[in-house]
């Protein structure tokens, strides 16, 4: 462990320097800021530690040891696949704490209240709509077997896929500005959310349903005010929902495929077999390390991604032509150059650091961590906007890893999809509004003239 032994600590450094900023500011965006961290930890710091100490041989059917790293050494492979990351994260740090500095030193603002459309019954009445929709669109696409799988390149159905979204935004709308009467209300609301999306996460064989709502009640105690209760339940939801999800894994799992995982877990030391499941999940070393092969500079030119960027924001049925998939071209452009690729059709999670390293060198990783604070700092207006619009794409950044697993390309591609999906949303909205219109009670003068107007 002696050879990557600075990169590790480095790393280390650039995560707890993030942490420590983090708790210097108030609201959601302080929730996002130790998510981040907490989803680089397991990528760039335990699964190389574990990596270092256990020193795995590589077999079928365990894809925490990288085949490359072992072929150079882990002390040497890991030592410089970090090496971007660590100036990446360390980029990343500085920037937090410059904003940190900004925010404090400038004449202090009027204190934020609640989220504006957490008042708007129109607002809260279109997401259960929504969740609603959504859940009949899932449960249509594994009746037929058209439910997405993580990592497929294209999905069985679009258009249940489309509407499956919709459950998504309601279900993590409601648990951000749904306000319930009561605690046990509001327990009931978010318990009942929680397990949909247990299910469905499952059901999609993804983290990402899980984590976004996991995400999403951090970021409600953020609005509404933490206390050591909240901040209990949600480490103990986040908790829950990882282990939730393996045991829900662990049941459609084979006796063979079962006992083949205990012959590979038996490589690992105890304490490290109950995380073995949740280190295989978080791969952004394995990006570093297809980064580190291709190097800089050997995909995509500066116009062939603003190209495919702009492209992402256009609905395919207008342009005519299959959209840029950055995730898949990852897979075989990039991994592939020093992975065979050939026999496995699958999108992977590039990341802000290993795109930006292959795109341009360090110049790219200083432009794509860039481009992920600025899309922090966004995210965190949207949030308290008053147009439906603006709130949607912010409930998606919520749910869709964007701001720790996607590079740039990767989030334009997700901004893209959305603005589909805020189509469904405006009709659904537009026909919630015109029910409530109807359904309001008229003052008494008009029902009257009403009746008049009726006898004439």
């Amino acid at each position: 462990m002696i050879g990557a032994r600075p990169e590790v600590l480095l790393v280390a450094g650039a995560l707890v320097t993030l942490v420590i900023a983090a708790t210097w500011i108030s609201g959601p965006i302080r929730v996002f800021l130790i998510a981040q961290a907490a989803h680089w930890s397991i990528c760039y710091l335990a699964r190389p530690v574990v990596l270092l100490w256990v020193r795995p041989e590589p077999q079928f059917g365990d894809n925490i040891p990288d085949p490359r790293l072992a072929d150079l050494g882990y002390d040497v492979g890991i030592a410089a696949v970090l090496r971007p990351v660590v100036f990446g994260l360390w980029l990343y740090a500085g920037l937090v704490v410059a904003y940190v500095l900004w925010t404090r030193l400038r004449a202090p603002g009027p204190r934020r209240a609640d989220l504006p459309l957490a008042r708007s019954g129109q607002f809260i009445s279109t997401l259960a709509v929504l969740y609603v929709i959504g859940t009949v669109g899932r449960l249509a696409a594994i009746a037929t077997g058209n439910n997405s799988q993580a990592g497929e390149l294209e999905s069985p159905n679009p258009i249940l896929n489309l509407v499956a979204i919709l459950a998504t935004v309601g279900a993590i709308g409601l648990i951000v500005f749904a306000r319930p009467a009561g605690t046990r209300n509001t327990l009931l609301l978010i318990g009942f959310l929680m397990m949909g999306e247990l299910l469905w996460t499952a059901a999609v064989q993804s983290k990402t349903p899980v984590m976004g709502m996991a995400l999403a009640l951090a970021v409600r105690c953020a609005v509404t005010g933490w206390t050591r209760i909240k901040a209990a339940a949600v480490v103990t939801m986040a908790v829950v929902a990882i282990g939730g999800f393996g045991w829900l894994q662990s049941l459609k799992t084979t006796p063979a495929a079962k006992a083949d995982a205990s012959v590979i877990a038996s490589a690992y030391p105890g304490i490290v077999r109950p995380f073995l499941s949740l280190l295989s999940r978080f791969d952004l070393l394995e990006a570093a390390t297809d980064a580190y092969y291709a190097g800089p500079g050997s995909w995509l030119t500066p116009v062939q991604a603003l190209q495919h960027a702009v492209e992402s924001l256009i609905p395919a049925q207008l342009l005519g032509t299959e959209k840029f998939q950055s995730g898949a071209a990852w897979a075989t452009e990039v991994r592939g150059q020093s992975v065979d690729m050939s026999q496995v059709s699958v999108s992977l999670a590039e990341g802000n650091i290993a795109e930006g390293y292959v795109l341009g060198g360090y110049i790219g990783v200083a432009l794509g961590v860039s481009v992920t604070f600025a899309l922090l700092l966004i995210w965190s207006r949207w949030l308290y906007s008053r147009s439906v619009t603006l709130a949607v794409l912010g409930l998606a950044f919520i749910e869709a890893p964007v701001l720790y697993e996607r590079g740039m390309l990767g989030a334009v591609e997700t901004l893209g999809k959305y603005l589909q999906a805020l189509v469904l949303v405006w009709i659904v909205a537009l026909l919630v509004e015109e029910y409530r219109r109807r359904m309001r009670p008229r003052p008494l003068k008009e029902n009257a003239e009403m009746r008049e107007a009726q006898w004439v």
